[in-house]
């Protein structure tokens, strides 16, 4: 019994005095007292909002860290969303084309773009084995994108209509005026027709299509709409500006004409 009370002697003695402390500080009236009181008080308010501010800013810091995570989400399901709705809207509105169409198309899918250089070329997934060949148009819903130019088993090239090397005969829809349509190399939103003579009446906003001259591409297919003509000096032929409707940047799926050429008639296009 000794030895407990040894051991627990020191704590009962330091509660009595803390008991003794408390009921002086909660019974007594002085002015000290009540002094000591108020500043204990007030350091223990003090404490205390201090830890109120803490907790709370590491609670702040926690949902920020949650909500920057949330946001990251949803915006990464949003692009998701977006990517998948346009993708959406290009295949129907192939599919819209491929019925109004009277010939045989096969659908592809653009895999390769090198489209910074003067000469621009695509790389579509169908090959030979889906029955393409070389010289084949390829198009959109929106327009013409260019032509087969080398064919393998699974994969193709294209030539683009941004290539110096490209070129076809088209007509302008409103003075049925015929005319080459070509790349000058300048600009990726530009393409340039020439031979319309200065006699003809041009118009900004009239459509160009293809002709039907060239055995690649089937009359009246779209190509753009002219944004301004110029006058050189000793021509008299227009240089006409056009705005292409078919976008290469922004290009995904095409139809590739299943339609061969004819070699004696391609030997005389231009």
């Amino acid at each position: 019994m000794i030895r407990l009370w040894d051991k627990i002697r020191d704590w009962v003695l330091l509660l009595v005095l803390l008991f003794i402390s408390v009921s002086i500080l909660l019974s007594v009236n002085d002015p000290m007292v009540r002094g000591l009181r108020a500043r204990a008080l007030e350091t223990t308010s003090s404490v205390e909002s201090w830890f109120t501010w803490l907790g709370n800013y590491f609670r702040a810091a926690e949902e920020n860290e949650a909500l920057r995570d949330e946001n990251h989400r949803l915006s990464s399901e949003l692009a998701r969303a977006r990517e998948a709705t346009a993708v959406n809207a290009e295949l129907r509105l192939l599919l819209g084309l491929r019925a109004s169409l009277d010939v045989d198309v096969v659908p592809a899918t653009i895999i390769s773009k090198d489209i910074t250089n003067e000469r621009n070329f695509m790389g579509i997934d169908v090959g030979s084995e889906d029955g393409i060949r070389e010289n084949m148009a390829v198009v959109d819903a929106r327009g013409i994108l260019g032509k087969t130019v080398l064919v393998g088993k699974r994969f193709s090239k294209v030539m683009t209509y941004l290539n110096s090397d490209f070129s076809i005969p088209v007509k302008l829809s409103g003075s049925n005026s015929d005319g080459i349509i070509r790349w000058d190399g300048e600009r990726f939103d530009r393409l340039i027709v020439d031979l319309v003579p200065i006699s003809q009446e041009v118009e900004d906003g009239e459509m160009v299509v293809t002709s039907g001259y060239s055995g690649i591409f089937q009359p009246g297919y779209p190509i753009g709409e002219i944004t301004n003509r110029v006058e050189l000096p000793g021509k008299i032929t227009w240089q006409i500006h056009v705005r292409p409707f078919a976008a290469l940047d922004d290009a995904t799926h095409v139809f590739v004409i299943r339609t061969i050429p004819d070699p004696e008639r391609m030997n005389m296009d231009y």
